[in-house]
């Protein structure tokens, strides 16, 4: 047989002793030039011819028998084929050793072992601090730091009585062997003549001797019949007691413990890991997740939490009360609120961790429910409709749970504070809305600011000022003087009228004018107290007005953005019956209006954001105890105008009720202040005198100007040609040079009067 291959672009492939078939299926090329009517060239295709006369047997083994070269390709295939396949097993095995489920699996099946080996390690520690020293070393260590003697000694004398105790325990071990086998000799002789005395009783009585020994084999059956349930049941005994001992042991680890990292479970892992319902084990879990070294070691100790209070609702959210561990305080939960609040599911301002007076060492903390606190406040009651009665108080906003808070004007006093922009006029404006709607209310407002937060109020309003000018702040002072006289007026009215009533009331304000109730308003009060002239007369009259206007019928409203000891005096923020403190900024701030300690009781503000939670608050004396308050909002810009229908209802029931505003009582006006003249009246009949001496003599003469005065000071008021100066070693003020400086000053206004007539200064 013959094998042709065709193939015009280069060397046979089967020049060789092989008998391999190539196919060429590129079309032949003729050496010379074609005719365009040419056939083409046939497909010469290479195969070995069978003659349909052979066998069938003879072809079929012509076609199987294997020729040269086809061993080649086979093996290559197989090769690949293989490879290809342990390729897919290697990846496959790579995918399921690395998937999510894989890894959470193996995570599981960890922690599962982990636990119980955990739990051994607690019951074992909690075996040696029970019948350990362990303990008592603890308790003295803490008496110790904490500087409690007696308590030292105390835990110093149990130590040495539980030392001597397990010595006592440990000389007896030495010394039961011998004891435990003379007991259990007599033991065994004492029970087994016992059996044959009551053997003997059973002999006499069935006359058959054969009963001596009859409680003595029914002894022995019972322990025949007990070594034979032992063998038949023990292994499954023993299996449930082992089962048993290890969940308790895993429960213990489990609630105790933390797994290693690599153990841990992920939110992926278990699903959603945090509930929002804050039950008991959420909030546990929230506790344990603050990264707080003494609890996270008391958690590793074994400590077993106690429920004051369990998990309940309480108004629109979730209220608890659970007593912390030894060295744990309220105060360092609150500094990780945010973190508190995240593992609970909430904002910051959703949480509220505090600490009751009556319970100290116990978390009180209260939760929101999701939004609660974050979405829109309902509309103010009184938009539409409806009047109010100033003895029986205002609404001003909601409270954490969601009810609406009632803010009281007879017999109470406000001080609000916060950042700018944080919403303390919302309160104001709720509160004088209120005020309005009773028709026999009168109100005063002092702003020391120039803004138009008050003027849509101002048809209503007995008086508004505005501004921060001497001219604004002697306003200010004159109120302050003026209600000082009234409530000693008041108080002697009230005694006249009231007979058996010791306060205010409706009825007596219906009857006499001068009893109607007054809601006075200082905002940007620092203002006021800050002044250099007036400051230290505002605080004494700002505090003995409050004092007394309690039961008169007067209410007092102070506001500052800044609440400190200057701005907003200590005795006066501790006079006050409503404290509110909006977005503030440091924990100093807080205390300085809500009181001191307020902030480590978790009654702090300065988790709020001054732009996010506008209107929003912690304020006490609105309720049992301190908590947040969020103010109506009562809107009013280019668009909508919720505030003048509500001064037009105002001014309709004080018309309705035949009342006109009660005109302010007269002030005597105040001279201005003038230190030069001053220092020339304490120095006349002297010519000169030390400077510590005028300052005593200034201070005499107007404590609240010249109380704080300085030695700089003293001398930055004087002229330069009536400065101090020393003079037998001392420095001293010349009368002579302040009489000069004075008569230089006024000729000088003396000029500059004619230069502005025109009259004088002109050339002729």
């Amino acid at each position: 047989m013959s094998s042709t291959t065709f193939d015009d672009h280069g060397p046979t492939p089967d020049e060789g002793p092989g008998h391999d078939n190539v196919i060429s299926f590129r079309r032949p090329q003729p050496a010379g030039p074609v005719a365009d009517d040419a056939e083409p060239l046939p497909l010469v295709v290479d195969g070995q011819v069978l003659d349909d006369r052979d066998d069938t047997a003879e072809a079929g083994q012509a076609l199987d028998r294997p020729r040269a070269g086809d061993r080649l390709p086979v093996l290559r295939r197989a090769g690949r084929t293989a490879a290809r396949g342990t390729v897919h097993v290697i990846t496959t095995a790579r995918l399921v050793a690395t998937h999510q489920h894989t890894r959470a699996a193996g995570k599981a099946l960890g922690r599962n072992l982990w636990y119980p080996i955990a739990g051994a390690g607690i019951a074992a520690a909690r075996w040696r601090d029970a019948h350990g020293a362990n303990r008592y070393e603890r308790m003295m260590r803490a008496a110790e730091i904490a500087g409690d003697r007696e308590a030292l000694l105390e835990w110093e004398a149990r130590d040495a009585a539980e030392k001597a105790r397990r010595h006592a325990r440990v000389m007896d071990w030495i010394t039961s062997p011998l004891v435990l086998v003379k007991a259990f000799a007599i033991a065994t002789v004492s029970f087994t003549m016992l059996l044959l005395g009551l053997g003997v009783i059973l002999a006499v009585a069935d006359s058959d001797i054969s009963q001596v020994l009859a409680p003595i084999i029914g002894v022995i059956d019972l322990v025949r019949w007990v070594a034979w349930f032992l063998t038949a049941y023990g292994a499954f005994l023993l299996l449930t007691g082992t089962a048993g001992a290890l969940a308790w042991l895993w429960a213990l680890g489990r609630r105790h413990t933390e797994p290693p990292a690599w153990i841990a479970p992920t939110a992926s892992d278990d699903g959603p890991a945090r509930d929002v319902v804050p039950d008991e084990g959420a909030i546990i879990a929230a506790l344990r997740n603050l990264n707080l070294p003494p609890l996270t070691r008391k958690l590793k100790e074994g400590w077993t939490p106690r429920w004051v209070l369990g998990t309940g609702r309480d108004g629109r959210g979730w209220r608890t009360q659970l007593e912390l561990p030894p060295g744990v305080t309220v105060e360092m939960i609150n500094d990780r609120k945010t973190v508190l609040a995240h593992n609970l599911v909430r904002l910051p301002v959703e949480v509220w961790p505090t600490e009751p007076k009556n319970l100290p060492g116990v978390l009180d903390l209260w939760v929101a429910d999701q939004g609660l606190l974050t979405g829109p406040v309902d509309p103010y009651p009184l938009l539409g409709e409806g009047t109010t009665d100033y003895f029986k108080g205002v609404p001003v906003g909601i409270d954490q749970r969601g009810d609406v808070v009632t803010g009281k004007l007879m017999a109470a006093n406000y001080a609000a504070a916060g950042i700018m922009g944080s919403g303390k006029t919302s309160l104001v404006i709720n509160l004088l809305c209120g005020a309005i709607l009773d028709p026999l209310v009168d109100v005063d407002v002092y702003c020391m600011a120039f803004n138009v937060d008050y003027d849509p109020l101002r048809p209503r309003l007995r008086t508004l000022v505005k501004g921060d000018e001497d001219e604004h702040i002697t306003a200010a002072i004159d109120a302050l003087r003026e209600l000082r006289s009234e409530v000693t007026a008041r108080g002697k009215i009230l005694a006249e009228l009231g007979g058996d009533e010791t306060k205010l009331t409706r009825e007596i304000a219906e009857r006499d004018q001068r009893m109607r109730p007054r809601v006075v308003v200082f905002d940007e009060c620092q203002e006021l107290f800050r002044h250099e002239q007036f400051g230290e007369e505002a605080k004494q009259l700002a505090i003995k007005v409050m004092m007394k206007a309690r039961k008169c019928g007067i209410t007092l409203l102070f506001v500052t953005p800044a609440p400190s000891a200057d701005s907003l005096p200590r005795d006066l923020a501790k006079t006050v019956s409503h404290r509110v403190c909006f977005a503030i900024g440091d924990h100093q701030g807080n205390d300085a209006i809500l009181g001191t300690g307020a902030h480590r009781q978790g009654i702090t503000a300065t988790h709020l954001v001054p732009g996010e939670d506008v209107g929003t608050a912690m304020a006490s004396g609105f309720g049992p105890r301190p908590g947040l308050l969020r103010t109506f909002y009562i809107r009013r810009d280019k668009t909508v105008d919720q505030l003048s229908p509500i001064v037009a209802r105002a001014l309709a029931l004080r018309e309705a009720a035949g009342i006109s505003d009660t005109p302010a009582a007269p002030v005597e006006p105040v001279a201005v202040l003038d230190p030069l003249a001053d220092i020339a009246a304490v120095l006349a009949g002297s010519k000169r005198l030390r400077t510590q001496e005028v300052l005593s003599l200034l201070a005499a003469r107007n404590r609240p100007a010249y109380g704080a005065w300085t030695f700089e000071r003293l001398a930055t008021e004087l002229p330069d040609g009536a400065k101090p100066y020393k003079s037998g070693g001392v420095m001293v003020v010349s009368a002579d040079r302040v009489a000069e400086a004075i008569a230089d000053r006024d000729a000088e206004d003396i000029t500059d009067g004619d230069g502005e007539d025109g009259t004088s200064g002109v050339a002729g």
